[in-house]
């Protein structure tokens, strides 16, 4: 597979998107999975089919709301073929606005139900768990964290952080709490955070990074970033939160793959979604850098993290989840105005 130096070239040319007219030998994704590990995969598959690929990429700032907005923002005229989403809820939130068309890619007859849309106009794949980095310079070990609760803990006022609970997977996990908790005690806990000084940053990748350098404690984060810091020798540790018997579990979630409803290029994305979820891109992407969770019954390649058979997973009904967004978001909105 081709170096992150030796594609940069072929990018330029094969995958450019902006400014371009649509033809019919290519396929449009829209990426929420960060760029550095969806992009070379999408170039592979490119330099192997000659299928002119195009992807658009979001901002860590924004993280997979603004690919929705913009997909919604287009529906009367797509343009995407195929979205590549880093979560769930906001695929399901396709799902609700009519937005999302039933597809069966080569190898997905076997996919697990528990990962694969009622109507088979999603699936599930790669996943990642929402864990606690700690910097284990600036906590001793018998004080390391167990589960979100000690991001509340006074012992930890403005030592803590996350990513801003409006984008990406923190929002998902933020709303996924709220189902779990009750709305009343998941105010309670999002606003002790903010009364415990929680610093808030851009996305997931700027609060594992704070992590190492010692900027702050620890932060709850995803395991792609928390590995990325692990695998440099900073001074960290993952923590996979509240994963006793009697506890509240660790969230794990996937990636998703949906396509569009009248899509353009509805053969080519056929034909690259059976990449994307094949057996040899989800072992890509557990043996890369972002260590990601293989979901495909036919992957043999182990995790490099702790996945739901050896932690105990959050349990999350994202069908069910997907119906508060509207009003989680709008109370986050306020909360962490700004």
């Amino acid at each position: 597979m081709p170096t992150r130096r030796s594609f940069l070239a072929t990018s330029a040319s094969i995958l450019a998107l902006q400014g371009c007219s649509s033809s019919a030998d290519e396929v449009i994704v829209y990426s929420a999975l960060d760029q550095e590990f969806s992009e070379p995969l999408l170039t592979a598959y490119a330099l192997k089919t000659g299928v002119n690929v195009r992807p658009k990429f979001d901002v860590e700032s924004t993280k997979t709301v603004g690919l929705f907005q913009m997909i919604a923002a287009e529906a009367g005229r797509p343009r995407c073929d195929l979205f590549w989403n880093n979560e769930i809820l906001n695929t399901l939130r396709l799902k609700r606005k009519g937005l999302l068309a039933p597809f069966a890619p080569a190898g997905t007859a076997d996919w697990p139900a528990a990962f694969t849309g009622k109507d088979r106009d999603w699936y599930g794949f790669a996943a990642r768990a929402r864990v606690l980095l700690v910097n284990t310079k600036l906590v001793p070990e018998r004080e390391h964290p167990t589960g979100l609760n000690d991001l509340i803990a006074p012992r930890w006022k403005d030592q803590i952080g996350l990513a801003k609970p409006l984008f990406g997977t923190t929002a998902t996990h933020a709303t996924c709490l709220f189902a779990t908790w009750g709305d009343s005690k998941a105010k309670d806990f999002f606003g002790a955070l903010r009364a415990n000084g929680a610093k808030i940053y851009a996305g997931n990748r700027p609060v594992a990074a704070a992590v190492a350098t010692g900027e702050i404690a620890f932060a709850l984060t995803d395991t792609d970033d928390a590995m990325l810091e692990a695998a440099s020798g900073a001074p960290v540790r993952i923590i996979y939160p509240d994963r006793t018997p009697d506890a509240l579990g660790t969230l794990f979630i996937p990636n998703t793959l949906a396509m569009i409803k009248n899509a353009r290029h509805r053969e080519l994305a056929e034909a690259l979604a059976a990449y994307i979820l094949s057996p040899e891109v989800e072992t890509a992407l557990a043996k890369g850098p972002s260590a990601q969770i293989p979901l495909n019954p036919r992957v043999s390649e182990p995790a490099r993290v702790e996945t739901p058979k050896t932690v105990k997973p959050m349990a999350a009904d994202f069908e069910k989840v997907v119906d508060l967004w509207d009003d989680v978001a709008s109370y986050l909105a306020k909360e962490f105005a700004g």
